[in-house]
């Protein structure tokens, strides 16, 4: 009797669950069928709040951001490829007069805002206005909104410009006191990889600190030339500024250098954006959001010959992966149908990734091996295209990279935990063994590694750093002994990858299809999106819900400082030898 009313009470939840899913599936399709034809009136301003994450795509019948509208009325979560089809598309839109940013800070990193910067800039030549506005404005948002035409603050807000840092948290005290010990093999000389140092450092290793101001100064120089070149304030004065805080803290100083054009309140910009849109000052503006003016947009025709686009997003793991995780088998299939696929004639891969498993980058590397055998195969790199993500990238005919990308990282390194001595010591619990073999028991976490383990293992990671370092002298064309002495898990930025000869060209990914067309002889083409992405309806049976809404609940929550979890996720992770870069830049 208890079993079946312990079976009868596991069908009534299961069917209650099933209930209120079909309800929430009910809703979106009631809250989508109830959405009006977004017109285009004339007059229109097309309006960016960026201050969210952007994903490199915008995801369709996203369910967690379905979920997040109904929870926190958000109304846009465009992502960049829309952002910029937008601003692309709004240019030649007659009913476009101009656009507003309203930036508090934006969503992304320095590289992808360089690409905005770049859209923004052409969108202006075009006779267009662009005129951004906040109460205070962060260091990345002012990046941007130098490319428009007009910046305005708040009278009692704050420009935050206060140069480039990176903090790194160390765990080595903690794991001291907890009696675990993190056994750590790295390739030869791999001085740079430095995502293993808080395990055994309590501070960066000179090594790291020299890359890291390497690294920030190459990214603050292209920041500050930028605003130079469209502020005419000179690199001395804001970086002397940008020493005192004097921007922060004070927004008459900010008006008083030029870094804004006015003191003014919402209702002050209203009336601004008015003026230039010629709008009678009695009538409202027809504001269109982002979202909502890609829903407007006609679709592009279909052309015979197609350029496939394949989105390689986030860490690499092995096995499936989705929007925000590379998984091989996943990519692997689009790499696959999209060589397969004969309307397609050349192929553009967006690499934003700091890389993963070296294990699932080979087998990701190997199908762009094939595929550009037969296509043009382009690479452009957004954010980060380092270690794993250098790795997959290598193979392909012409790589693009932005100055500020994040790339190199030409390392590898694996880690063991052993727990033997907080086990014993701290829980008071013991483990006994009987195995068949003289390694049967490799890998416990409650043994330290035996010297003949090391050893192999160290053998074993040095022969896949090897292959890395033989891989990127074949595919650039250099002395393998020159890319070991770049590499050494050394992460450069893309203005430096260049000189260095692991990129080709600057430019986004605009410049990476145009390369691949012409690559291909075509002049009339249409673009085709890859891997394709999942169905509200198949992410409901495959039960992928909960974790992605808790992980956007938690970003939501602790902002920037969810980087920090997200840095250590990544690295604990991932199985075997990993080539991932070993840091996340917090702006």
């Amino acid at each position: 009797m208890k079993q079946f009313f312990k079976f009868m009470f596991a069908s009534c939840l299961g069917s209650a669950l099933m209930l209120i899913v079909l309800m929430i599936i009910t809703l979106v399709m009631i809250s989508s069928s109830s959405n009006k034809t977004v017109v285009v009136k004339p007059q229109t301003v097309l309006y960016m709040n960026l201050d969210y994450e952007i994903p490199e795509r915008t995801t369709e019948q996203d369910f967690t951001t379905t979920l997040m509208e109904f929870r926190d009325n958000i109304t846009d979560n465009s992502g960049l490829n829309d952002i910029i089809a937008n601003i692309d598309y709004a240019k030649n839109d007659p009913n476009i007069s101009g656009i507003f940013l309203e930036l508090s800070s934006v969503g992304t990193s320095t590289a992808n805002i360089e690409e905005l910067r770049h859209h923004i800039v052409s969108f202006r030549e075009s006779g267009k206005f662009v005129i951004t506005y906040s109460e205070t404005m962060a260091q990345n948002a002012y990046y941007l909104a130098t490319a428009g035409d007009e910046i305005y603050i708040n009278p009692d807000g704050m420009l935050d410009i206060h140069g480039m840092a990176s903090q790194i948290m160390f765990y080595k005290n903690l794991l001291d006191k907890l009696d675990i010990e993190i056994q750590i093999i790295r390739g030869p000389n791999n001085k740079f990889k430095s995502a293993v140092e808080p395990y055994f450092l309590d501070k960066m290793s000179d090594a790291n600190r020299e890359q890291m101001t390497k690294l920030l100064n190459s990214m603050w120089y292209q920041v500050v030339s930028d605003i130079n070149a469209s502020r005419g304030i000179s690199t001395q004065r804001i970086n002397e500024l940008a020493d005192n805080l004097a921007l922060t803290f004070d927004a008459k100083v900010a008006l008083d250098e030029h870094f804004v054009d006015g003191l003014v309140y919402r209702d002050q910009i209203i009336a601004r954006i008015k003026e230039l849109a010629n709008i009678d000052n009695s009538k409202k503006i027809n504001i269109l959001t982002n979202s909502q003016y890609a829903s407007a947009r006609p679709a592009p025709k279909a052309k015979a010959n197609k350029i496939a686009v394949i989105y390689a997003n986030g860490q690499i793991i092995d096995g499936e992966g989705d929007d925000n995780t590379i998984g091989s088998i996943t990519l692997s299939k689009a790499i696959r149908e999209a060589r397969q696929n004969k309307k397609v004639k050349a192929i553009v891969m967006r690499v934003n990734s700091p890389g993963g498993s070296a294990l699932a980058s080979e087998v990701i590397r190997r199908e762009v091996e094939l595929a550009k055998a037969e296509k043009p195969f382009i690479i452009s790199m957004g954010s980060y295209a380092a270690s794993g993500g250098y790795w997959i990238s290598a193979e392909g005919d012409h790589i693009f990279a932005d100055p500020t990308t994040l790339t190199g990282s030409i390392g590898v390194f694996g880690t063991f935990p052993n727990a033997k001595k907080f086990m014993n010591d701290k829980l008071g619990l013991t483990f006994d063994v009987v195995k068949t073999n003289e390694n049967a028991d490799f890998g416990s976490m409650v043994e330290p590694l035996t010297p003949y383990q090391l050893a192999m293992l160290q053998k074993y990671v040095g022969n896949t750093y090897n292959d890395f370092t033989a891989l990127v002298a074949r595919t650039r064309g250099l002395r393998q002994s020159y890319v070991d002495s770049i590499g050494q898990g050394r992460v450069w930025t893309g203005a430096d990858a260049l000189e260095l000869g692991l990129v080709d060209e600057m430019g986004g990914l605009d410049k990476a299809i145009e390369y691949a067309a012409n690559a291909a002889n075509l002049t009339d083409y249409s673009l085709k999106d890859y891997p394709q992405q999942e169905s509200l309806m198949d992410m409901l049976l495959k039960g992928d819900i909960q974790e992605p809404y808790a992980n956007a609940l938690m970003k939501k929550k602790l902002g920037n400082n969810y980087k920090y979890i997200e840095t250590i996720e990544n690295i604990t992770k991932v199985d075997g030898v990993q080539a991932l870069m070993p840091f996340i830049i917090v702006e």
